[in-house]
């Protein structure tokens, strides 16, 4: 019995602490912070506004920018956008609390967004042997 609660307190998640309306997590460790302040958020319905996603990130803290990628042709949400907030921290919060959670019958993945570099290609770190047949047994 005593084994099985310590297994199941080492899966237990911190939740953020809800407080007077508004969510909270724990500071961050320095070596923990996201290179910056601005969210990916891909996974979205294409009933999705600025509004709607404004409204779903802005209890983690400021939001300054919200932009949602849409179709030249069509005019329909892509299915993704940028959230950007006014702290780092706030934009880490929101990432932890955020990716994975369902919106709009949808569940959302959040990640850090990588800074454009106009002209030059992005460069994207690929995991070796994760998602491809070159890792078969012979």
């Amino acid at each position: 019995m005593k084994e099985s609660l310590i297994q199941f307190s080492r899966r237990v998640v911190r939740l953020p602490n809800i407080l007077n309306g508004r969510l909270y997590c724990s500071r961050p460790s320095a070596s923990s912070l996201p290179p910056n302040n601005k969210l990916f958020v891909a996974g979205l319905s294409w009933s999705v506004d600025e509004k709607s996603l404004n409204d779903a990130f802005s209890s983690f803290g400021q939001v300054t920018e919200v932009r949602i990628m849409y179709d030249k042709e069509t005019g329909r949400s892509r299915g993704f956008g940028f959230v950007h907030f006014s702290k780092d921290e706030e934009a880490n919060c929101a990432k932890d609390a955020m990716d994975g959670k369902a919106f709009l019958g949808r569940p959302l993945r959040v990640s850090f967004a990588l800074e454009k570099v106009r002209g030059a290609p992005v460069v994207v770190p690929r995991l070796t042997g994760v998602g491809n047949g070159d890792n078969k047994t012979r």
